[in-house]
């Protein structure tokens, strides 16, 4: 996420945004989760999968709409 933004400016919003901070860490380990799940890693049923996997969407829109906020 964000790879093709200057990571000095996403360090900066992590440094002065709790929410995109918040957000940012909780899609990080979202990502994480449904990557094991994904490989067998993380045994885990479809629909908690699905779950996860919307909520890490959310966090993704919603950390996009507060970096473009931030950059206008």
């Amino acid at each position: 996420m964000f790879e093709e933004q200057p990571q000095p400016e996403i360090e900066a919003l992590i440094n002065s945004d709790p929410e995109f901070k918040q957000l940012y860490q909780r899609h990080k380990k979202l990502d994480k989760k449904v990557m094991d799940a994904e490989l067998g890693v993380l045994p885990i049923d479809d629909t908690t999968l699905a779950q996860m996997k919307r909520e890490k969407l959310a966090a993704k829109d919603r950390l996009a709409r507060l970096y473009d906020s931030r950059q206008h």
